[in-house]
């Protein structure tokens, strides 16, 4: 009975033991590393702040002409312009508004993107869904390029279409003449069921 007792009293010991070394020891070296972080993340942004780089704005509106004579407008509910490219703009909540020469209108929409001022090019990143009142997108990322005349999904891609609907890495979407041209990553084959 008497060893028993002690291989008890020497798990509990170095039970005990463990969990002081625990408690003193690793806890505060695992906060100390985890705040030091997230202070140097909100010195970062200080610094920004403070140094005159970092302009932002709320409820931000720009407008504009693609093809020269189709408007467009850029939406977002908090935006942000860094000084070393002034020309682009950071926007969470993005939304853009493509008027069409058919008189249908184009609403594509994400978490957060781009706007490039000069070239009028637009980036949109996290949960982007994009339509034109018949085909609609989703997808993780979605580029709007002035100078192509196509949109540009790619990252988890599901197009809806009136006549059924697909998966794809990427999928390149004219709006204006509603085709599409669907590619994979790497060497994938493509599959797809055309329904009429």
């Amino acid at each position: 009975m008497k060893k028993k007792q002690q291989k008890t009293q020497l798990i509990l010991i170095s039970a005990g033991i463990i969990l002081i070394l625990l408690t003193y020891f690793y806890y505060p070296y695992i906060n100390k590393d985890k705040s030091s972080k997230d202070l140097s993340v909100q010195k970062d942004l200080e610094n920004i702040t403070d140094e005159g780089k970092l302009n932002t704005f709320e409820n931000v509106e720009y407008e504009g002409l693609y093809d020269f004579d189709k408007p467009f407008v850029v939406k977002s509910e908090d935006a942000y312009i860094l000084y070393k490219d002034p020309n682009v703009v950071y926007m969470k909540s993005m939304h853009v508004i493509l008027y069409l020469s058919d008189e249908r209108i184009v609403n594509i929409t994400s978490n957060k993107g781009r706007y490039n001022k000069a070239s009028q090019d637009c980036f949109f990143e996290e949960n982007v869904k994009a339509t034109d009142g018949e085909v609609k997108i989703f997808a993780e990322n979605l580029d709007l390029l002035a100078t192509e005349n196509f949109a540009k999904a790619y990252n988890k891609v599901k197009l809806n279409h009136p006549t059924g609907s697909l998966r794809a890495d990427k999928v390149d979407y004219d709006f204006q003449t509603k085709y599409f041209k669907i590619s994979m990553f790497g060497d994938k084959v493509v599959k797809m069921k055309v329904i009429r």
